[in-house]
């Protein structure tokens, strides 16, 4: 676009904003002279834009009040990253009209997009999957990742491409991975790849805005179908809940599930069925059962509260230090209330 025609458009944007703009304004913002800006906004009138002239002391420029304005136009950059915030908020709770809205407005800048950008955020849909969103007490902060590597990456898993990164760790590790990639996945306001890395043979997860380069190889690879497929999202969460930590807690909880997921989410701990046991007394009835929560943590001071918290029947099988500090904090709490009796 040649550099006059993208400063009158610049200066459609700052009258579009509101309010009237003085002439030194807006040859401050566009770089420009006050005859050139002059000259400008005779273009915008030209093209049949109502810029009306206010005098006076804080003279200048604005648009005619009820004008319509012209269709928002956004270059490729903008578009693809109001793109990727559209499908970023599909993981938040939406009412049936926002999501709809939602779509059609990611359907219509999609039109805008060339055709191999437009090809390629296919491939991201097509290969992105969503966790929950955090809770009100998240504290994850947001990694954003370079907008052709998020893409190459989709392409890739899309097609069953193989894919070649580099990589740099949480301990500021750099590494270069083959991967068979299995999809992309939005969780806790980041984005992560999981794949199959080719030389260890095993499933891995990375987080993408920690990935600098990726380049698709030559060649396919077959991925198993049926239950043996890969689920990105779940081995994501998965992979959270057996992560490598010092402590490796096991406990077993008589609750709901869901009782039991709306204080140790997915991302923390897994479930799994016991063998059936009698309810506890005083246990209460309905889907309420014995469960086994198997998690793992750099440190236990959480976890005490948190069993407070659930209000149901436990038991820790291990570590013998939980124990210990659960103890801890049953006899301060039970200190406290005496001590407001006295």
């Amino acid at each position: 676009m040649p550099r006059p025609t993208a400063r009158v458009l610049t200066l459609l944007e700052l009258l579009q904003s509101g309010g009237t703009r003085t002439v030194a304004e807006l040859a401050e913002r566009l770089g420009v002279e006050g005859r050139t800006v002059r000259r400008y906004v005779n273009h915008l009138i030209e093209l049949d834009v109502p810029v009306e002239t206010v005098r006076g002391r804080y003279g200048g420029y604005r648009l005619a009040p009820g004008y319509r304005l012209p269709p928002l136009m956004l270059g490729d950059d903008e578009a693809l990253a109001v793109l990727l915030g559209l499908l970023a908020a599909r993981r938040t709770p939406l009412t049936a009209a926002q999501r709809t809205a939602n779509e059609t407005a990611t359907a219509k800048i999609r039109r805008v997009l060339p055709r191999p950008t437009a090809r390629r955020l296919d491939a991201l849909q097509d290969t992105l999957a969503h966790t929950r969103p955090p809770g009100p007490n998240g504290t994850a902060e947001s990694g954003t990742p370079d907008a052709d590597v998020l893409l190459t990456a989709a392409d890739a898993a899309r097609h069953r491409r193989p894919l070649a990164i580099r990589y740099t760790d949480r301990d500021n590790r750099p590494s270069e991975r083959t991967l068979h990639p299995h999809g992309i996945v939005n969780h806790a306001d980041r984005w992560y790849l999981t794949g199959t890395d080719t030389r260890l043979g095993e499933d891995r997860t990375f987080r993408l805005d920690r990935v600098t380069d990726a380049r698709i190889l030559p060649g396919t690879f077959q991925e198993p179908v049926g239950p043996a497929a890969p689920d990105p999202a779940q081995r994501l969460l998965t992979g959270f809940a057996t992560a490598d930590y010092r402590h490796r807690v096991t406990l077993r909880i008589h609750a709901a599930p869901e009782h039991i997921r709306a204080h140790l989410p997915a991302t923390v701990a897994e479930l799994t069925e016991t063998e059936p046991g009698p309810p506890p007394a005083g246990g209460a009835p309905g889907q309420q059962r014995w469960l086994r929560v198997e998690l793992r943590a750099q440190h236990l001071d959480w976890l005490p509260p948190v069993l407070a918290a659930l209000d149901r029947p436990f038991t820790i099988e291990r570590p013998d230090e939980l124990r210990g500090l659960v103890t801890a904090l049953a006899d301060r709490l039970a200190r406290g209330a005496r001590d407001s009796d006295a």
